[in-house]
């Protein structure tokens, strides 16, 4: 899967992404703390998850050069953000377009051109070239002249991927990529991305457990401290730092939910999670009514948890 040709001699020599100690704080509020993370090169997804308002989003408005940091330093290709930002795919949460406006899937990915456009110039051959081929690479071209308001939501968030990849970027963001998507259209979504990170780094932001314990590479968990590990390994006490509670997993395609231990209330002004107070694995791929709960592993490593319920099924 080829997207283009990208003109960055830096993108050959610098880690993609070098992040020192980075803070960001509105006014007396810590938002970002003490963050530090590194991807040398291509090849892999990091899933970055989370509760809601963890300073996901944050962080990736702060690699962007969209918000002012308070202490740390930030470059890709070994340039601060607002000189990378022509190597940067970006694909945000919510795409801010009026789905009644009549604007079609090719001019939709054409705006990922503007830079290199301006404003008040036509496109040129070059641009629409470079937008019918990210069309192709999300498999959207058949779809290029359709109105962006009358295709389905998981078409209109591939055309989104496109108009990213319209600009031949060597690094990837995504936040929240799969929201409002089906389960068929994750899958189609993850593999598109599986295609993509041959040639590019990817970070994918995600509240969905399940889905970045299936299709990501590696694995972060942030609620505003990184808590980074090198692998999809992760330790149960990350998950309770990061979300103050239990957590839904999907491993492998294999629905789980994990339940840890506690009798502590915590959240929003201290109210109950409402979690169970003693462990549990439930496998909620049966009816709810034939729901099966058993204790857990002793570690939460997601591959293993997810082989072994693979196992379980063949031996049904």
């Amino acid at each position: 899967m080829q997207t283009g040709k990208s003109n960055c001699d830096a993108c050959e020599k610098s880690p993609v992404l070098d992040v020192k100690n980075l803070w960001v704080r509105y006014g007396a509020h810590t938002v970002l703390e003490d963050i530090s993370l590194r991807i040398d090169g291509p090849g892999e997804i990091l899933g970055i998850i989370g509760p809601n308002g963890g300073g996901k989003t944050t962080l990736l408005k702060a690699i962007l050069g969209l918000i002012p940091v308070s202490k740390g330093e930030i470059s890709i290709f070994g340039l601060p953000p607002e000189k990378a930002r022509q190597y940067i795919g970006y694909v945000p949460q919510y795409s801010k377009y009026d789905y009644d406006f009549p604007i079609s899937a090719m001019e939709v990915v054409l705006t990922g051109r503007l830079k290199r456009a301006g404003l008040l110039r036509r496109y040129s051959k070059e641009d629409k070239e470079a937008a019918a081929r990210a069309l192709e690479i999300v498999g959207m071209s058949d779809y290029k002249d359709k109105q962006i308001g009358e295709i389905s939501g998981g078409q209109r968030q591939r055309v989104f991927i496109a108009r990213a990849l319209s600009n031949n970027p060597k690094f990837l963001l995504m936040d929240e990529p799969n929201t409002g998507l089906d389960t068929f259209m994750q899958d189609g979504l993850y593999r598109i991305l599986a295609e993509l990170k041959k040639e590019m780094a990817i970070i994918v932001i995600s509240h969905d457990v399940g889905a970045v314990s299936a299709h990501m590479d590696k694995i972060a968990c942030m609620n505003r401290r990184l808590f980074f590990h090198d692998t999809k390994q992760m330790s149960r006490e990350d998950f309770v730092t990061s979300y103050g509670c239990s957590v839904d997993l999907v491993a492998h395609g294999v629905p789980h939910r994990v339940f840890d231990p506690h009798a502590y209330a915590h959240g929003a002004h201290g109210s109950d999670c409402g979690c169970v107070t003693a462990p549990t694995v439930c496998d909620l791929k049966s009816a709810p009514s034939e729901t099966k709960c058993s204790p857990p592993a002793d570690s939460t490593d997601l591959a293993n948890l997810a082989d072994s319920a693979d196992n379980t099924e063949e031996a049904k």
